[in-house]
């Protein structure tokens, strides 16, 4: 498949405690990236530092395993300044989460190399697009299906954006 060449070789996704959403979009990402012939390096964070050093929610292995996609293994981090600098594009699955990112990026001085691009997740889903992936952290299991759903298709959107 012929791609842009603005095309990312590295994505970080970022949602709040690192642990349901942005976990299992590493996953899905990293797979239909790979599905895609795309070579990027993949990664997730969140910007808060409740769940530091912990597996994902295990609601959320439990319902991305039912959809082929095994995130055990993932461990929760909180992002950093040099992520700004090692990732081309930064995605965050909320408004909220996003404006957290452009602030720890404007905090940001100390640098004359390029800092990431920052997008909402859902910036290129034709079905989503511009929608918060919403938490399921405190919600049932549909919540946990809606946001792989959710996911699913704006990682499609994402990766057709960059199809020539």
């Amino acid at each position: 498949m012929p791609i842009k060449a603005s095309t990312p070789s590295s994505v970080l996704l970022v949602c709040l405690g690192n642990i349901c959403r942005s976990p299992t979009a590493e996953e899905i990402f990293r797979q239909q990236a790979a599905i895609a012939g795309l070579s990027m390096k993949v990664d997730s964070a969140g910007t808060g530092d409740w769940h530091i050093g912990h597996a994902p929610d295990e609601r959320a292995q439990r319902h991305a395993k039912a959809h082929g996609y095994n995130i055990n293994k993932l461990v929760a981090r909180q992002i950093s300044a040099d992520d700004f600098r090692d990732f081309d594009l930064i995605l965050a699955m909320d408004a909220q989460n996003l404006a957290n990112l452009q602030s720890i990026k404007n905090g940001i001085t100390d640098t004359d190399t390029k800092l990431a691009k920052l997008a909402l997740f859902s910036e290129e889903d034709p079905i989503y697009g511009g929608d918060d992936v919403p938490d399921p952290y405190t919600g049932d299991s549909n919540a946990f299906e809606e946001v792989i759903e959710r996911i699913e298709s704006s990682v499609q959107g994402w990766i057709e954006s960059w199809k020539i």
